[in-house]
């Protein structure tokens, strides 16, 4: 195996454990993830969408089967880290440190991604 592949699929790897361990915060230990969306503010009517969504979006990373929806999976998990860090910071409450964590293997995974199949297109592409 290439050096390149094995980065993509460690960094993935880590990236997919993180994203299943958040899912199955908001799944199984609702109580305590409540609590944690509302001091930062958010509803708690998020936790159940939130959880499918990281589910899905490991499932879109991990396979191969569409271009568009692995791209929009990684859109929406950059969104979801990038946001999720940027409000622990505004709280001071020290744990960002996760989300700022995803949000480097993400790069990493992206990048990765990128130089092991340059030649994609996209699914609006034509010709």
């Amino acid at each position: 195996m290439r050096l390149p592949n094995l980065i993509y699929w460690f960094a993935t790897s880590l990236l997919s454990i993180l994203l299943l361990f958040g899912a199955s915060m908001h799944l199984f230990n609702n109580a305590d993830v409540v609590i944690a969306y509302s001091e930062l503010g958010y509803p708690a009517y998020l936790i159940f969408p939130m959880a499918i969504a990281k589910i899905l979006a490991v499932v879109a990373i991990v396979s191969s089967k569409s271009q568009f929806l692995k791209n929009l999976a990684y859109a929406g998990v950059f969104y979801n880290l990038l946001l999720a860090f940027i409000s622990h910071l505004a709280i001071s409450d020290g744990a960002g440190f996760l989300s700022f964590a995803g949000l480097v293997l993400l790069g990493v995974s992206y990048l990765f991604h990128r130089i092991i199949k340059p030649k994609h297109k996209l699914a609006f592409d034509v010709g």
